[in-house]
Order: C-alpha cells, then structure tokens, then sequence
C-alpha cells in the first residue's frame, strides 16, 4: 500500500469514527413524542379512576380520554440521530433544552413540580365540577407534596389539611412557611391537620436547609369538598395539563347517563379554580395519541389551536375550548348529533 492510500485510508477511518462520535454525543435539546392516552372513566389497578364517597355516582360506557407526552428528562441524552429523527417525524418534536428546564434542575426536581401540578389539578377541576352541578367548596390550605427523607415523610401526608402550625392557626399556604421561620431551632413543631376530615396535631422536628428551618412539605391551596372526591391516576403521570378532563370525567360520574353517549372524545388543558381553561405543551403529539386512541373529538384550548391544526389527525374533530363548561356545552351537542356545528379550531382563527 502505497503512503498516499494509507493515508487515504487512515483519514477515512477517523472521518467516520469523527461522524459516529458526533452522533452519539448528548445535545442540548429534549424531544417530545405521542405518550398515552387514559380513558378517567376507567380504571387505575381495578378501581375506579374517578372515586366519590358521600354522594351517588354513575358509570357508563363512554371515554373521557386524558392526553401525555413522552419528553426528555433533565438530564437525559438526546443524541444527534434522535434529535434529527424527532426533526423529520411529523409525529414527534425537538425543542431547546433551556426552553423547558433550567440549568440546575434535575430529575427529582421535576418530579415534585409534576406532582405538586397534578394535586393541584386535580382539586382545581373537582371544584370546578361541583360549582357547575350547583355545589360549594370551602377553600384550605393542604399538602401538595412531601419530599422523601424530610422529616415530615411518614407523618404529613399528600392532601392533609393544615390548620395550624404550633400557635398559628394557618389561612394562607404563606402562613405555614412563616410559622416555620420562626420556630426554635431543633425543637418539635406541631401541626394541627385534618386527614379524611378527621382533626389530629403531629409533632415534627425542622431540619435546617441551606440556613432555614424546614421539614419538607409543600403547602398550596386545596378546598373542602361537601362530599368525597378523589383521581386515582397512575403516580408516573404528572403535571396540570388534565385538569379539563378530570373536571368533565368527575361531572359525568356524578351525572346519570353518558356525558359523551357512549363515545371516546378526548383532550387536554389545565384548568384553574374559575374553570378556564389554559393552553399546554405538546399539543400535537397529543393529538396524534387521541386519534391513535380511536377519538373522533378532541378539545383543544383555545390558545392552542393553532399548533393543534399542524397535527396529523386523521377524520378527528378539533374543538376550540376556553373554559370547562363551554367544554362540557361542545360534548353533549356533539353527543347529541355527531353534526353538530360546534367552535372547531380554524386556521387563522385569533
């Protein structure tokens, strides 16, 4: 072999294993695909997902399909190839990765966040449920999360009612975090709480957290329910954007007769205690899971709409939502006749 072709050869051979490194190599970016899809009708572990005690409820054979989307984790590795595969697809989504996280966040980060999102939702879209069937619901502060190896993990629980914190009767989740402040130094606190509305006091003791007292709770606000309400969702699902499904499926198993007449009708969007509807990240690999999930409506907040039109869809129906009951007004229309003119999302609309 002459020196020009070893040469040759030899710079082949590093270009492509130059190539396959730069392949291989983490970038700054997250993906987002199609994740599943949950019908809040059903069941979680053989329970009902939606459960209510104190009150009669109805089951029937209609969907109310909840939407996900697999995304990169913090800290997770999206190679070139993924990122290019994710680029070509008209399914799936690649984004910066400073666009969704921070540069600190991390894996366990993003997991209280999701799951502080969820209970929040979920309390915000029974609430909205219970005003639209003529119900009240009495505001209180609760436990949004406990983070684990705190001191308050195995003696606060998630959705404990605070109602005092050692001499401080508590009305804001404020109130719980400033109690706190100015608790004595390794000396027990107790916490006045209701759990499944039966009054008990706890004693915890503060750790001390980068200077501050602290034991590992997050207080948010949360109402008290005339009767019992509760998601049994899968823990691995996260976030607030559920919320508008939570509240049309709780409303269906308190009403007799099916909400969408025994069809699959699915969407996403958060909610908030008046019952507007918010937009939310990955709409259209959201809408690819629907209509892979057999869904011939999908409630799109209004926000999203947009976005939602790029999405492959199939024959499903688009229908622009701005709060839960112009949701819950679209279903039974469409319910009734399945050609009903309903606010569908249309390209150019504001």
């Amino acid at each position: 072999m002459s020196q020009r072709l070893y040469a040759a050869v030899l710079a082949g051979v590093l270009l492509f294993a130059l190539v396959v490194a730069a392949s291989l190599l983490p970038l700054p970016y997250v993906t987002y695909s199609p994740g599943i899809t949950v019908n809040v009708l059903g069941k979680q572990d053989g329970e009902p997902i939606v459960q209510v005690e104190g009150h009669r409820s109805f089951r029937d054979d209609g969907q109310l399909r909840m939407t996900t989307v697999y995304v990169t984790q913090p800290g997770g590795r999206v190679t070139l190839l993924d990122a290019m595969e994710a680029w070509l697809s008209d399914e799936k989504a690649v984004y910066p990765y400073d666009a969704l996280y921070g540069p600190d966040e991390t894996a366990e980060d993003s997991r209280t966040e999701s799951a502080v999102q969820m209970v929040s939702s979920q309390d915000a879209a029974t609430a909205v449920a219970l005003r639209e069937l003529g119900y009240r619901a009495t505001p209180v502060v609760e436990v949004l999360d406990v983070t684990e190896g705190m001191p308050a993990e195995g003696r606060l629980k998630v959705r404990d009612v605070i109602t005092r914190v050692g001499t401080t009767d508590v009305r804001t989740p404020q109130d719980v975090v400033d109690a706190l402040q100015g608790a004595p130094a390794g000396e027990p606190v107790e916490f006045g709480i209701q759990r499944d509305g039966k009054p008990m006091t706890v004693e915890i003791t503060p750790t001390t957290v980068d200077g501050h007292p602290r034991v590992g709770v997050v207080p948010g606000p949360g109402y008290d329910f005339p009767f019992d309400v509760t998601v049994n969702i899968d823990p691995n699902i996260g976030g607030p954007s559920a919320g508008l499904m939570f509240s049309l499926g709780i409303y269906d198993t308190l009403t007799p007769g099916s909400l969408t007449d025994g069809q699959t009708v699915a969407g996403t969007g958060t909610i908030d205690p008046t019952g507007k509807v918010g937009p939310i990240g990955g709409i259209q690999q959201k809408v690819v899971a629907a209509r892979d999930a057999g869904a011939k409506l999908f409630l799109v907040p209004a926000d999203n709409c947009q976005d939602a039109l790029g999405a492959p869809r199939g024959d499903m129906e688009l229908v622009r939502v701005d709060t839960m009951h112009s949701a819950l007004t679209s279903v039974q229309r469409w319910a009734e006749d399945p050609g009903a003119s309903l606010p569908s999302c249309t390209a150019g609309a504001a």
